[in-house]
């Protein structure tokens, strides 16, 4: 019996021995596994692309809030982004310096302008072959070069503080901003001349610390942050944030603007139709809902366009020696321009759509010339002999005519002309009935006449 139960021992000794044999083996050939484990949570990716607006603003400020619900671990920014306002740059970056949520920046393209100030906000930065960094000077709507020293000096300031936080050289950063200062980067042998502006290759971001990782993936950076890759949520636009960012393309916002511009109009000058007011109504209503939905328009924009409409309509009927059409067509400009993002771009678009608008209106205004609104102040009946409307006679072709008198003359009276009875009148003396009588003028429609002695 004894010699059972050491035998039973010897063999849990064993399989004991040899399960611990078999977990070494198995860390020692997966150590990545491992290393995913070592941190918990779920990660969260949002996709930062496009341009950088108010728009781009509420989709991660609801990425950032969706993330904090579910409780995740890590928070991966997908950069790819060509820069835009800093205005709205900035608040990204006070998003991410507040989040209580670990971030990773992983820029697949580019990180250009805006977008760099961005990444370097982010925790961590990993780049994919092939990115870049940097290229952070200030440009106005057009594209131009803002040469206003405050802004660029507000701007470095910003850059140099976010490099900073991440423990990053902050002239890099100073240089990215600004293309007057000179930077000596001795870790790739290369340095910036005034005049010009630095924007850093995935490799040389990695030897001057602007980047703290080379990845391939989303994945390899989620695996580096030491996450598993198997609970990751991409978080993905809605499908009216997909719609806004249709119809804030700037092609896009200048046909409905057209449209809207056209319809409405034609509707007034032209009504009856009903098919450009709906169209015109229709497209103004995209536009503002696009640019509402995209962060850009406010409600007092859609209060000035409603005001404007209106105005626009009574001024075809209400006599107002075109105060409420002025008033009316500055609300409904104000409004347009408030809701787009960009004051120069909308500038352009409004632009274009107002010039192809007046073609379209005047086309139309000459094809359907009888029905247009202007008929409703022209006189155009005419008092036709076929209505029973009888034009007034020439009668100079009566003097030297000569008739009776068939009433007595006081001084006017009824004579007869060949057979016509005329309405006459002397000129202030009495003639008797049955008298001969001259037609001696005319005065209008009144016939003078005088005595004939016999």
């Amino acid at each position: 019996m004894e010699t059972i139960r050491s035998g039973t021992r010897k063999l849990i000794g064993l399989l004991g021995a040899l399960m611990l044999i078999l977990m070494s083996a198995v860390m020692y050939i997966t150590p990545g596994n491992n290393a995913v484990a070592a941190n918990i949570g779920s990660v969260y990716v949002i996709p930062v692309e496009h341009q950088i607006e108010r728009g781009l603003t509420s989709f991660m400020k609801r990425g950032f809030e969706e993330a904090e619900k579910m409780e995740a671990g890590l928070i991966v920014l997908e950069i790819n982004t060509p820069g835009g306002r800093v205005d709205q740059a900035g608040e990204i970056g006070t998003m991410l310096q507040q989040s209580k949520i670990p971030t990773v920046a992983y820029i697949r393209g580019d990180a250009a302008s805006a977008g760099s100030f961005i990444a370097l906000n982010a925790d961590k930065i990993a780049m994919a072959p092939g990115s870049m960094i940097g290229a952070a000077s200030m440009v106005d709507g057009m594209g131009n070069p803002v040469e206003d020293a405050k802004m660029i000096s507000w701007w470095k300031s910003k850059m140099a503080g976010a490099a900073k936080a991440g423990g990053r050289n902050t002239d890099i950063a100073e240089g990215m901003a600004d293309v007057n200062m000179r930077v000596e980067i001795p870790e790739i042998g290369k340095t910036k001349e005034v005049g010009q502006i630095i924007a850093l290759s995935y490799e040389d971001a990695l030897k001057v610390g602007y980047a703290d990782k080379i990845a391939n993936s989303t994945n390899e950076v989620i695996e580096w942050m030491g996450y598993s890759t198997n609970d990751v949520f991409h978080m993905e636009r809605t499908f009216s944030e997909k719609l806004a960012t249709f119809l804030t393309n700037p092609i896009v916002m200048t046909i409905l603007l057209f449209i809207g511009i056209a319809g409405v109009i034609i509707e007034v000058i032209v009504p009856g139709f009903g098919v450009p007011g709906i169209l015109g109504t229709a497209a103004f209503v995209l536009y503002f809902f696009g640019n509402s939905v995209a962060g850009f328009a406010e409600s007092e924009t859609w209060l000035l366009f409603i005001i404007g409409l209106a105005m626009l309509v009574m001024e075809m009927f209400v006599p107002s020696f075109g105060i409420l059409g002025i008033v009316g067509s500055a609300s409904l400009i104000v409004g347009v321009v408030r809701a787009a993002y960009s004051t120069t771009h909308v500038a352009l678009s409004l632009g274009i759509a107002v010039a192809c608008a007046l073609v379209a209106i005047v086309v139309v205004a000459l094809v359907f010339k009888e029905r247009g609104i202007w008929n409703k102040f022209v006189l155009s009946d005419s008092l036709t002999k076929e209505q029973g409307y009888l034009p007034i006679e020439d009668r100079d072709n009566l003097i030297g005519l000569v008739g009776k008198s068939i009433t007595p003359l006081r001084p006017s009276g009824t004579a007869e002309f060949d057979g016509r009875r005329l309405d006459v009148v002397t000129a202030g003396n009495f003639i008797a009935s049955g008298c001969s009588i001259r037609v001696l003028k005319t005065d209008g429609t009144r016939i003078v006449v005088e005595e004939i002695e016999e």
